[in-house]
């Protein structure tokens, strides 16, 4: 039976697994807050050059690897990666690419980490899907977090090279709600240790694991906090059966299950972290994790760009190539620019993530936020200059002896990406919660319906001190200063929008709150916009330090870097400005009101003269018999 909670239990479970305090400077943070403060993002820490030897080197064996031994079409065909690849993977490296050395791994950065699964993007989406599954959100990452020495020794060296692992969170009536987290984890009466029983649901790599971490709830009892904790789970254990191997859209290869836990014991060494840390090594994990989805979208991007210029240069309509026509040229241009951008975000937020002098988990989502929404624009507008070709599958155009290029599986292979790990609703909602943390703790009572009349009185006195405060500072910036930036040249005129920008997003946050109070969170179109404003400003920001340093480290590239920079910047700043007119000028109430009367059946009417073949059980047995016949 499924566990209901109030909206405010859910809340409350979620805001105690949230990471509150902030200990380091945020570059993402201050976007939000009116306080552009690029010196925590340039100049961009340097590069190590045993670091970059040996990441090119795992690159350049990669790519090799990948030449010369995985056919993406067949893993496309089969909807399988064969064992062949995987136990090649595992040979060169590739399960352990940022696991230390003493561990077993290759112990590279996490700036090499990611370009590796850019490589692997642009040559099977199932491919990425494998590894980033392993490393960024399975076993490695929650043992690197919180895990005991003995846990890591145990287990890190078989991450790095035998076994594959999986996260299993989700349930099937359990989505991003960890409140309702049914999977139980029952102390046994000898105290040895735990049986867990539940079921999970969408592990990528859960249908082939060695190992997994599974996310449980232990009963609160005296003296034990109890809470959704985080086990590590050998599949091979007595009570786990895989019930489904799962088929999607794309990403046919991967091997995603429904699993089933049947009194399952695991002993108490296999808690990581203690009783109800479980959450909390979730959201870290997944906060470290973002960063390599946004990775395989950069990777695909690279890709689309270059099946973009051949096709547009090659391909000749009206005594001209299609890219000289302005309709197909502006989406060249889109596809470009915005590869270079996605490109930029990672950079910086890599080379932030090494540095670690920064708490990145605003920039992390934000890179998965931006790079899952414009990756998949980018495979769709791919996929309207190519056309007709773009619709036909690679598998198609190569019996008909056309270049196998599968415009087709980019775009069902890039669709996940805006679910998966965070939907991109339920990550406008992470990132405004930490976007506006101060707001809302400044506010205080004054924004809480349920605080008595005193305590809200209270709150917004305080909340007045605040803003007579804090106000004054989001009228005039360096933005306003002809003059400042100007190292950056010619895109010095984009970091000055972009601290204006990120004034003007603070004031209107501001009144955001003062206007809608506690409702605020209930509005979540403008806070999508919100969030969406503070991205393309975060991406500008991103474009015009990585142009610069690019500068320095490969001066061959300067001329190509600017202009680069510029064109995604222009593009940025008017999808920027256009949310800035949305935030309070919109139809959300209007819309909001009438889908509740579509929900009550208001208006069936619509959907009259069709028939649902969903709803008709034995259609498959139908098919059969009718062919019989």
């Amino acid at each position: 039976m499924t566990q209901q909670v109030t909206e405010e239990q859910a809340r409350q479970v979620a805001e105690e697994a949230r990471e509150q305090d902030w200990t380091k400077p945020s570059f993402g943070k201050g976007v939000y807050m009116g306080d552009l403060d690029i010196s925590l993002i340039y100049p961009q820490p340097k590069l190590d050059p045993e670091d970059v030897a040996r990441g090119e080197a795992f690159l350049t064996k990669l790519r090799t690897y990948l030449e010369e031994n995985v056919d993406p079409l067949q893993i496309e065909e089969d909807a399988k990666i064969p064992d062949h690849v995987i136990e090649g993977l595992k040979e060169i490296g590739a399960f352990g690419i940022k696991t230390k050395p003493e561990y077993g791994g290759l112990g590279l950065t996490w700036n090499y980490y990611l370009k590796a699964l850019a490589v692997a993007a642009a040559w099977s989406g199932s491919l990425v899907a494998l590894l980033s599954a392993h490393q960024s959100i399975g076993l490695g990452e929650p043992l690197r977090i919180a895990g005991s020495e003995a846990q890591k020794k145990e287990w890190l060296p078989k991450l790095a090279k035998t076994h594959v692992s999986a996260f299993l969170l989700t349930e099937p009536d359990v989505g991003s709600d960890p409140a309702r987290v049914q999977t139980s984890a029952i102390p046994t009466e000898d105290g040895t240790g735990y049986i867990i029983n539940g079921r999970k649901l969408w592990a990528t790599n859960g249908a082939i694991a060695d190992v997994v971490v599974v996310m449980a709830k232990i009963p609160k009892r005296e003296g034990k906090r109890g809470g959704v904790s985080a086990f590590i789970l050998p599949y091979d254990a007595e009570g786990v059966t895989v019930e489904h191997r799962n088929e999607f859209m794309g990403l046919r290869g991967i091997e995603n299950s429904q699993t089933r836990l049947k009194d399952v014991f695991v002993p108490n060494e296999a808690l990581i972290g203690g009783e109800g840390a479980g959450l909390k090594i979730a959201i870290q994990t997944l906060n470290t994790g973002r960063l390599a989805l946004p990775a395989g979208c950069l990777g695909s991007a690279k890709w689309a760009t270059k099946q973009a210029r051949e096709f547009a240069s090659e391909r000749f309509q009206w005594g001209k190539a299609v890219g000289k026509h302005d309709a197909v040229a502006q989406k060249v241009a889109f596809i470009t620019a915005s590869t270079f951008g996605l490109e930029a975000i990672l950079d910086v937020s890599a080379r932030l993530a090494d540095d670690n002098t920064n708490d990145i988990r605003i920039e992390a989502a934000i890179a998965k936020l931006y790079g899952s929404e414009i990756g998949w624009t980018i495979a769709d507008e791919l996929i309207q200059i190519r056309g007709g070709r773009g619709f036909e599958t690679a598998k198609s155009l190569k019996a008909r002896g056309e270049k196998p290029v599968g415009t087709e599986q980019a775009l069902r292979d890039s669709r996940i990406n805006r679910i998966f790990e965070g939907s991109t609703e339920i990550m406008h909602l992470i990132i405004a919660r930490e976007a506006v943390d101060e707001h809302l703790a400044a506010a205080g009572d004054a924004i809480d319906v349920k605080a008595p009349a005193a305590a809200r009185a209270k709150g917004a006195a305080n909340a007045l001190k605040f803003y007579a405060g804090y106000a004054p500072k989001l009228v005039v910036g360096e933005g306003n200063d002809p003059r400042s930036f100007a190292e950056f040249g010619s895109n010095a005129k984009h970091l000055r929008w972009a601290e204006r920008s990120s004034r003007k997003l603070a004031r209107s946050t501001t009144y955001a709150i003062a206007r809608y109070a506690a409702k605020l969170e209930q509005k979540q179109s403008v806070l999508g916009r919100i969030v969406d404003i503070g991205a393309e400003i975060f991406a500008v920001s991103a474009a015009v330090v990585y142009a610069k340093t690019l500068e320095t480290e490969q001066p061959a590239r300067a001329k190509e870097a600017r202009e680069l920079a510029n064109i995604f910047a222009l593009q940025a700043r008017a999808r920027a400005e256009a949310l800035f007119e949305e935030i309070f000028d919109n139809d959300d109430d209007a819309n909001y009101a009438f889908a509740q009367k579509v929900l009550a059946g208001d208006y069936v009417g619509v959907e009259e003269g069709v028939s649902d073949p969903s709803e008709l059980s034995d259609l498959p047995m139908f098919i059969e018999d009718s062919q019989k016949v």
